[in-house]
């Protein structure tokens, strides 16, 4: 690793990047940690020279006012001086694994062993958060969304008649809706459906990232007639474009937003070849959603019956309890909520359950997705994405996703993105500046309704506490 970063001849520095990264897949797991701690600690900034060049820039004295040609031909020294510490200053503020990293990316593999590197950076700071690492990983993640700007990827439009090795990085590396077989696979990439990748020439037969799109009538309200219906739609007919799966190939490139990049380069490629289409939406996963649910279940149950949130309308808890009698227990609505979604999924072969639960699931995903936010973004990862895109909340869907992996994430329920292609810039911006999240009229009216039992839920505490 010292050698890569301090050689210089250029026949001797490629034979130390491929010992290098050579014997870096070689090492085990905590040797590569010992490697990426020493890499993030001994390669860092020179901060005992970055200060004092900080204390030379701030003992340098900047006239104004005015000036005769003497003071002025004085300032032109002044200025220089200026110029050059703030040029070593940026030398300095820059660490020696720059050096590294730099090569590495002009190195034949490099981009893909950076990419390796980074994944392993991150697993370990799960694990022991120091902030050298931190600031490593940083940096390297800053140079990786530079290398991999879309002006360095090429838009790839995945067919049957790809080589082998492609198609069967598809299908290890589908992450949302699992390939099933070659069928499946062969179904996916057909008439009516389409599957486009970002390719980087420094790994090539690999997509970094990639997008499967349905051309439909209307917007699908359930993966089983985007994976399953047979036979599609004519193309001829289609108006609707539906991104149902997005997946990243490259642990290394998280926080990298290239999906970013490829649905606007996917709206624009569709368009293009069939105008008729004029609606994008996707039909997307809901991932934290019953996680989110449980916890709030549970610390309603914990809480004193003045301060309970209280999730569910009179109506709805009675319905829940008339449905649940033989299903599951409980003192409350509540409760036995908490228990039918924290067991197998029984409660799907429920007609009644099925309808009981129905409408307090569905308003209380809207909240979910419209109001739970994380530093001022929408605590949905998968909602944090499109919306940070440029999407707007379109439609809610019950029992859009009845797969075991469906049920357990989000009870079944799958959401619309709508694209809008005319407001994505305006709605991502004012997604990006100040968190504010566009919906449909029907989004929004279950949001108007959860605002307006909690304003009255607050009403009801206060008067319940008042001394008489």
């Amino acid at each position: 690793m010292h050698s890569a970063i301090s050689m210089n001849k250029t026949e001797i520095l490629d034979a130390a990047l491929n010992e290098f990264s050579e014997g870096y897949f070689g090492l085990s797991d905590e040797n590569r940690r010992t490697l990426l701690i020493s890499l993030s600690k001994e390669y860092d900034l020179n901060r005992t020279q970055l200060r004092e060049l900080m204390k030379q820039y701030l003992e340098l004295e900047l006239r104004t006012g005015d000036k005769d040609v003497d003071i002025v031909h004085e300032e032109e020294g002044s200025f220089s001086a200026f110029y050059r510490i703030e040029r070593n200053l940026r030398h300095s503020l820059k660490p020696m694994y720059e050096i590294l990293f730099e090569r590495l990316n002009t190195h034949p593999g490099g981009l893909r062993f950076l990419s390796t590197m980074r994944a392993d950076i991150l697993s370990l700071l799960m694990e022991e958060n120091l902030a050298p690492l931190r600031a490593l990983d940083s940096y390297l993640k800053e140079k990786l969304i530079t290398w991999l700007s879309p002006a360095n990827l090429q838009l790839h439009n995945i067919t049957w008649d790809d080589p082998a090795s492609l198609l069967e990085k598809i299908v290890a590396y589908e992450a949302v809706h699992p390939i099933s077989n070659l069928l499946d696979l062969k179904r996916r990439l057909g008439v009516g459906r389409r599957c486009f990748g970002y390719l980087h020439p420094a790994i090539p037969g690999e997509p970094l990232i990639f997008i499967e799109v349905a051309l439909m009538k209307n917007v699908a309200q359930t993966i089983q007639e985007v994976l399953w219906d047979d036979p599609p739609i004519a193309e001829s007919e289609a108006t609707c474009a539906l991104f149902y799966s997005i997946s990243s190939t490259q642990p290394g490139l998280s926080g990298v937003n290239l999906g970013k990049f490829l649905i606007k380069r996917v709206i624009d490629v569709v368009r293009k070849d069939m105008p008729k289409i004029s609606t994008f939406a996707t039909l997307s996963p809901i991932p934290g959603y019953i996680q989110w649910l449980l916890s709030k279940l549970a610390s309603a149950e914990r809480s004193t019956s003045t301060f309970r949130e209280m999730l569910l309308k009179p109506e709805e808890e009675n319905a829940l309890l008339d449905a649940t009698k033989e299903l599951a227990s409980g003192k409350n609505g509540m409760e036995v909520m908490r228990n039918v979604l924290s067991t197998h999924h029984e409660w799907v072969n429920s007609t009644s359950l099925r309808e009981a639960l129905q409408i307090p699931l569905t308003r209380l995903c809207a909240r979910y997705l419209f109001l739970e936010k994380k530093r001022g973004k929408a605590l949905d990862s998968v909602g944090n994405f499109h919306l940070q895109n440029g999407a707007m909340i379109g439609r809610i869907n019950w029992m859009a996703d009845r797969s075991e992996k469906g049920l357990k994430q989000s009870a079944g329920i799958m959401v619309n993105y709508i694209y809008k292609v005319e407001n994505i810039e305006e709605n991502a911006q004012s997604y990006f500046s100040k968190g504010q999240i566009q919906a449909s009229s029907d989004v929004m009216a279950y949001i108007e309704v959860i605002i307006f039992h909690q304003r009255t839920s607050v009403v009801n505490m206060i008067c319940t506490s008042l001394p008489y």
